[in-house]
């Protein structure tokens, strides 16, 4: 028994050093770029990055630790035997994967993936774009580190696994190691919370090369292969040509816009919350009760009434607010972070104007990639979970709101203006527990979510009068706005307005006009053009449109798991892809909406694909 643990102990740390002599590898082959940054700064990249090495280790256990457990009742050689071909297969395979690495990465600037597999298809045209000596030196690098690295296992490693017999108490043993078996889903997943482990977890710098080097691109690539996206765009409705006019059309730039700041150049604080749906605000038609302070609030600000979110998820949100970047079905740009680091944002531009930019987040940043996310958007401070006392930690997710904003008070008692500072609330996700007594009685999901949401309207509020009293409010735009709302009940299909339908209120001493409604169809995908317009600037947003100009089209565009819906003025058309067909249809003329919609979701896709 005691023997075989030190087997297994063994054969997990020479896969981890095989790991992080890769990553130095990688290191030593870009050393022009390495070698700018400090030993601190590169020794970090494996601190962090051990993260992913444990995790592909996890993997390449499963098989053995699986194959162990029979093997504790029968003699024989034969579990030595399989482990050495198998380790020899695994070290090959890794060694072609990080030896292409470092030549793809030069080209592509971005580690490996699934995307260097699609080629295979086609090697003629993957030759021609190397040369002969690449292609020897690549070959040779390969050979030579599976050679070393087999030759340390045989010498070292593979000696440990001679000898096994039976165990004495057999039963005891297979329990064992079949519990053993099971806890490898803690590495795997990168340990027991609630967001798995993905290649934005190991980011740390503001520098994209040293979160780059910090990522295991063994793991890289099989967890791409595992969860890779459609090379063809699934959405093809007509030629891709008409489908770009169309969408111009639809997002013309051009135009005057309706000024509503007082000058261009205000502080920023964008509130983002967590699942506040229209159904929940009064002066949207919906319940009166569960928001009394954004109810309040509204007749100081600008209200956006016919507002949508871009999806139904959080990551689908950020990328729409901060990017201009619809929601795709079924996928997420958040969780590509080679695509998400291309994408024009906010935030670097406030930044070249001079803007002190934070991000506040009261939980893990590490779910679908958004560490790598929020790095990548350019923010010179990120405040999450990790920097509050974990005696604080009274939620599942993280802090609750009023702490989040507490300690955003005390930080903007003495704040340094131009300011861009984006807040992500957190209380009124799942599992809806607030540090509060319940204003509404039940023990239902809808009756917990509203007293969440209650829990942080008020809390939201309280700032809100608090930052009122501030020398910095007169020069300040508050965007309140929420991510997307939930299915409150199974009655609520999932295409259903209710669940994309939401609140969008700007406040604050910068607005020169107070206490009107924005009637234009809009979505998250809108607010870049929109804000950056009023402040005399302009970016590519080539799906978004500024919701106070003139001209500009009154629509909303929103995807669901594998549909869209678009909305205008007069008509609304629901599509289901698997379907093939419309859902729903509403309005004067719902074809035409469709045909639009389908083109814009066309264009989006292709696009995509294309980051």
């Amino acid at each position: 028994m005691k023997k075989r643990f030190i087997a297994l102990l063994s054969y997990l740390l020479f896969w981890l050093v095989f790991f992080i002599i890769a990553r130095l590898f990688f290191i030593t082959t870009h050393y022009s770029e390495a070698f700018q940054f400090n030993l601190g700064s590169l020794a970090a990249t494996f601190l962090h990055g051990i993260k992913l090495d444990i995790s592909v280790t996890g993997y390449i256990l499963i098989l053995p630790m699986l194959l162990m457990i029979p093997g504790i009742y029968f003699n024989g050689t034969w579990f030595r035997r399989f482990l050495k071909w198998y380790t020899c297969l695994i070290i090959l395979i890794s060694s072609i994967i990080v030896v292409s690495d470092t030549l793809l990465y030069k080209y592509w600037g971005f580690r490996m993936d699934y995307t260097a597999l699609q080629y295979l298809n086609t090697p003629k045209e993957v030759v021609a774009n190397v040369t002969a000596f690449q292609i020897a030196m690549v070959a040779l690098t390969v050979m030579l580190i599976s050679f070393i690295f087999i030759w340390l296992y045989i010498k070292l490693i593979d000696r440990l696994f001679d000898g096994f017999d039976r165990a004495r108490i057999w039963p005891v043993a297979m329990l064992i190691f079949t519990i053993l078996f099971c806890a490898l889903i803690i590495p795997i997943r990168g340990g027991v919370g609630i967001a798995p482990i993905n290649a934005g977890t190991v980011y740390f710098s503001d520098d994209m090369f040293l979160n780059h080097t910090a990522i295991n691109v063994t793991w890289n690539v099989g967890s791409s292969v595992i969860n890779k996206k459609p090379v063809d765009n699934p959405y093809k409705y007509g030629d891709l040509n008409s489908a770009k006019e169309l969408v111009d059309s639809l997002t013309v730039k051009s135009g005057t816009t309706v000024k509503i700041l007082s000058n261009n150049r205000p502080n920023i604080l964008f509130i983002v919350l967590e699942s506040f749906g229209s159904a929940l605000v009064g002066p949207l038609g919906g319940d009166s009760l569960t928001t009394p302070c954004l109810n309040r609030y509204i007749d100081e600000g600008v209200l956006f009434t016919n507002f949508y979110a871009s999806g139904n998820r959080t990551d689908k949100a950020m990328p729409a607010i901060l990017n201009g970047y619809p929601a795709q079905p079924s996928v997420s740009i958040m969780k590509e972070p080679k695509k998400t680091q291309a994408l024009p944002g906010i935030v670097k531009m406030m930044n070249g104007l001079g803007y002190q930019s934070e991000f506040w987040y009261g939980g893990d940043i590490n779910f679908a990639n958004f560490n790598s996310f929020i790095i990548s958007s350019g923010f010179s401070s990120i405040i999450t979970k990790d920097n509050f006392n974990p005696e604080d930690y009274n939620s599942k997710w993280g802090v609750h709101d009023n702490v989040l904003i507490k300690t955003l008070t005390d930080s903007m008692k003495s704040v340094r203006e131009p300011f861009l500072k984006v807040v992500l609330t957190l209380s009124s996700h799942e599992p809806f527990e607030v540090p509060m007594d319940p204003v509404f009685k039940g023990n239902d999901d809808l009756t917990k979510f509203r007293n969440s949401v209650y829990y942080t309207d008020k809390t939201i509020g309280s700032f809100l009068d608090w930052a009122k009293g501030t020398d910095w409010w007169k020069n300040t735009l508050v965007i309140l706005v929420a991510d997307h709302c939930r299915r409150n009940s199974v009655e609520v299909l999932a295409y259903s307005e209710d669940i994309f339908r939401i609140p969008m209120l700007w406040l604050g001493g910068a607005l020169a006009t107070h206490d009107i409604e924005i009637e234009k169809f809009g979505s998250q995908v809108d607010i870049p053009l929109t804000l950056l317009h009023q402040l005399d600037l302009d970016d590519n947003y080539p799906f978004g449109k500024d919701l106070l100009s003139r001209e500009s089209n009154s629509f909303a565009f929103y995807t669901f798991n594998e549909g869209f819906a678009f909305i205008t003025d007069s008509s609304k058309y629901f599509y289901d892809h698997k379907l093939g067909a419309p859902v729903a249809e509403e309005g004067e003329d719902p074809a035409s909406a469709g045909m639009l919609g389908k083109a814009y979701l066309q264009v989006l896709y292709d696009d995509f694909l294309n980051r």
